[in-house]
């Protein structure tokens, strides 16, 4: 008998003795960090409503229950019971019955009156029809990545079983080693924007921290073929943990799985659908620029099949020394600090992902406080000395302001946007300046996946800034259906009919302008002195909007992915500052003289060379701290 098969005979009989007699327990198992109670008395296990919490702390683990299938009421009842159950106004619109778990997922527009104050009506959808309820939110913009995503789970559920159950066993398997070390190893975005990518091991544990590509850098891509990787080959890996979906950390992802990658991927709800929309979009642009993709769009379903998603806050086991908890990082949505707890309290470990330490007009600033921190990796995109950005109220004076110079040249503005993040905090700024008469109303385009990550935006309030959450439930005051907003998506006839138009405004993927519909937008406009093109994202090195932003006149457009023919850049070019989803200098600093607790060491990473240099030297003169500006393919040994 293995030892996990050992510890759940252990576990079953601690559950026996706690559970009253009345109550028959079936089996118990793992599925994923979470152990599954299965019983044929669902309804009196709901009935104790302190159970589940009281096991949950004996045991130490996260705890589902569910209902053997045979137990069950019929689903025709079932439904009728639960919508008997549930109030009118929760805006129920779907219920789908899954007898292979005894769940029933619920659609609803208000999911929080589903579940009643402290889960109430849940328990009594259980009580009555026996089912395990689950609760999702009916997008209030119908998102087809949402849908698709949804529907690809629920048709692949005997399958993502499996992988649960085998990922449950290695979880809990008994620790192999009496060695005690912590190390990281930078595969890639040291002294660089781009290709992100970490390992994090232990003697007994390896874990892959994103793995994205460098933009407008084909090719380079991270070090995954060394030893501490997929050198040792794919399955030395335990667990890939991601921090958000821009794909500079996550374009790689689903390569993994046709390197014989076969485990888990931890990540937010909303970062693994943003995921699964922004690697198929990579495909799709490599394919129309006549590049081969180093995967294909199955090894992209394979990766959302594999991924275990959490909330913030929750200290979930992903191996048998490393326990994880995600906190909200205000880059964009689903973003997250990942916070690694090794060992029984050996060691703490912090990775900032992408991060905005205030507050903004979509997210609220990033989480700095921890149980325990001793190292923490920090991103450094705006960490050179210099990189103060505007503040907000000045960046949007000046957006607002070029704009009412485009239109009274009866001109139109181009802005180049990042589809996930940038784009949604420059919508709210238009509507609100719109609504408030700062500037004439004229339509909003929105070209490229804009609407589509909108839509995903819409479907997760609940990761949103407060305010903005509040505004989204309730449909006449949700800023992203303003009428202004146009989503594009007659192709080139369109675009030639607004560029024929009247003044407006064009939001336009991709945020550098390597590729997608703002290269045709640039084609259309980019000889026409009256309009204007406005930069409010980070502009990498070797992207063609550093390029135009740096002065280049002659740009390529048309031809092979965008280098056939030349054309004489007229348009006035514009930066503000100020829109960025990365803090800058001040907003670094700031977050690690607040960390509670403040860590010991910083490894200063994903910036420029001297970005990274610059925040490393200031963090050791100003905090005392012990400082490091690694290269790609060093070793640091913590322990």
């Amino acid at each position: 008998m293995s030892t996990v098969d050992k510890q759940l005979e252990t576990v079953r009989a601690t559950i026996d003795e706690e559970v009253p007699r009345e109550i028959t327990v079936s089996d118990v198992t793992y599925e994923g960090p979470e152990l599954v109670i299965y019983t044929r008395d669902p309804k009196k296990f709901a009935r104790n409503g302190d159970l589940v919490r009281r096991l949950a702390s004996k045991l130490r683990k996260r705890i589902t229950v569910r209902p053997d299938p045979d137990v069950l009421t019929p689903p025709s009842q079932a439904e009728d019971e639960i919508m008997r159950v549930v109030p009118e106004e929760a805006g129920v619109s779907d219920l789908d019955f899954h007898t292979d778990t005894g769940e029933v997922i619920i659609q609803a527009a208000k999911p929080g009156v589903v579940i009643g104050s402290n889960g109430e009506t849940l328990r009594e959808i259980t009580q009555r029809v026996g089912w395990t309820p689950d609760v999702v939110r009916t997008p209030p913009i119908e998102s087809s990545t949402v849908d698709n995503v949804r529907s690809f789970l629920q048709q692949e559920r005997d399958d993502r079983r499996d992988v649960l159950e085998r990922v449950g066993r290695q979880i809990h398997r008994e620790p192999m080693s009496d060695d005690e070390y912590v190390r990281i190893t930078t595969l890639g975005c040291c002294r660089e924007v781009g290709r992100a990518a970490f390992i994090l091991s232990t003697p007994d544990t390896r874990i892959l921290i994103d793995c994205g590509d460098k933009p407008g850098a084909e090719g380079e891509v991270p070090y995954l073929e060394v030893p501490e990787a997929f050198g040792a080959g794919a399955n030395a890996i335990d667990a890939v943990v991601l921090t958000h979906a821009h794909l500079d950390h996550s374009a790689l992802v689903p390569l993994l799985f046709k390197y014989g990658y076969d485990g888990p991927i931890y990540c937010t709800e909303p970062t693994r659908d943003l995921m699964g929309l922004l690697t198929l979009d990579y495909l799709d642009v490599a394919a129309k620029e006549g590049r081969s993709p180093p995967y294909d769009s199955e090894m992209v379903r394979e990766a959302i099949k594999h991924t275990i998603t959490l909330e913030y806050g929750d200290v979930t086991d992903i191996a048998p020394d490393v326990k994880l908890t995600l906190h909200n990082a205000g880059h964009i949505l689903g973003s997250s600090v990942t916070h690694f707890h090794i060992g029984d309290g050996l060691y703490n470990v912090a990775f900032s992902g992408d991060i905005h330490y205030d507050d903004t007009r979509l997210f609220n600033g990033a989480t700095n406080e921890f149980p325990r921190v001793e190292t923490l990796v920090l991103e450094s995109t705006y960490g050179g000395r210099n990189d103060y950005q505007t503040d907000q109220e000045d960046s949007e004076r000046k957006l607002t302001q070029l704009i009412n110079e485009a239109h009274d040249r009866d001109g139109k503005v181009l802005i180049p946007a990042f589809a996930v993040g940038r784009s949604q905090e420059i919508m709210l700024v238009l509507e609100e300046a719109m609504r408030e008469g700062t500037i004439p109303t004229m339509p909003i385009h929105l070209d490229g996946m804009i609407w589509e990550a909108t839509a995903i935006h819409t479907t997760y309030p609940e990761y949103l800034r407060d305010d903005l959450r509040d505004r989204i439930f309730q449909d006449d005051q949700n800023p992203f259906l303003a009428e202004e907003f146009n989503h594009v998506d007659g192709g080139e006839d369109e675009r030639q009919e607004i560029v024929d138009g009247d003044p407006c405004i064009v939001l336009s993927t991709s945020g550098m302008v390597t590729g997608g519909p703002i290269m045709s937008w640039l084609e259309h406009l980019g000889d026409d002195e009256d309009s204007t093109m406005a930069f409010v994202g980070y502009q990498a090195q070797g992207t063609l909007g550093r390029r135009i932003q740096n002065g280049w006149d002659e740009i390529p457009v048309g031809g092979d992915g965008g280098r056939g023919n030349t054309m004489k850049m007229r348009m006035n070019v514009e930066t503000v500052d100020g829109f960025s989803g990365h803090a800058d200098r001040q907003g670094l600093e700031n977050f690690v003289r607040t960390m509670n607790p403040r860590p010991e060491k910083v490894l200063c990473v994903h910036g420029d060379e001297s970005s990274t240099q610059d925040l490393s030297s200031a963090l050791y003169h100003d905090y005392n701290l012990r400082t490091f500006a690694p290269k790609n393919l060093e070793t640091f040994r913590f322990v």
